[in-house]
């Protein structure tokens, strides 16, 4: 059976502008990849081909912008790479499926392990989506797995994938941003909101950002894994779209 990412259809408003470049009697679509981080040290999927599913069943198959291996981990922070850029027929989608090759994997402390992804290579990964495309104009989607909740560890120490991922575009992207030291006391930020809970792993020099955020009022937890630092929680963030919340510097004392 294939991987269905998330439960529910995803419905969304898109960045629509005119773009010059454009076929008239196309869209451009723009997919573009992102992660929520999890404490491994990389997790490979290798990316061959994306479809394009449309209510009329039409299965447009289209090569990545970079087919091959993306390294997830590295894809954190606000940081995203550029998927696909196609333009395609106007109309309604209702399924993105990425098609993986064999070389997944999964790097945990230093040590590779295959990534077992079932049926991806045959059916993808699916994501369902409900959006129309207008000839003449563009749309960019943004695509953000959550690492720490799409691995699954088995009994028997094989290592799959269950795909959880969000879809936003620009104007449903939500932003916490800021920095948070020191590093020594190897921070986890969380961010909660309802029963959602995302999580944020600081770059070398202390910032973190999340992206992809619904509106809404966050509590942040500034969680220390050594032990001798004491954690910070910060109250009532509010999460706009289109702006990006700056909480600026925190410091986590002993």
């Amino acid at each position: 059976m294939a991987i269905t990412l998330l439960a529910s259809s995803l419905a969304f408003t898109s960045c629509n502008k005119d773009d010059d470049n454009n076929d008239g009697a196309k869209a451009r679509l723009g997919i573009r990849l992102t992660d929520g981080p999890a404490d491994y040290d990389a997790i490979y999927l290798d990316i061959r081909q994306v479809e394009i599913i449309t209510d009329a069943n039409a299965n447009v198959v289209l090569t990545p912008y970079r087919p091959g291996i993306y390294d997830l981990l590295r894809l954190r922070n606000g940081i995203d790479t550029l998927l696909l850029n196609a333009d395609i027929a106007p109309g309604t989608i209702s399924q993105i499926r990425l098609i993986l090759g064999t070389e997944n994997s999964i790097v945990v402390n230093g040590v590779a392990h295959a990534l077992n992804t079932p049926s991806a290579q045959e059916s993808g990964l699916k994501l369902n989506i409900h959006e129309t495309l207008v000839a003449g104009r563009s749309y960019e989607i943004f695509l953000d797995f959550d690492a720490a909740k799409s691995i699954l560890l088995t009994g028997n120490g094989e290592y799959k994938l269950k795909p959880v991922i969000r879809a936003f575009t620009a104007e449903t992207n939500g932003r916490i941003k800021g920095s948070v030291f020191p590093a020594s006391a190897l921070i986890i930020v969380y961010a909660e909101s309802g029963a959602e809970t995302y999580s944020a792993i600081p770059n070398a020099d202390g910032f973190f950002q999340f992206t992809g955020l619904q509106e809404g009022s966050y509590k942040l937890t500034f969680d220390a894994d050594v032990p001798v630092y004491n954690d910070v929680v910060k109250t009532n963030v509010a999460v706009n779209y289109g702006v990006s919340t700056d909480i600026g510097v925190v410091t986590l004392l002993p």
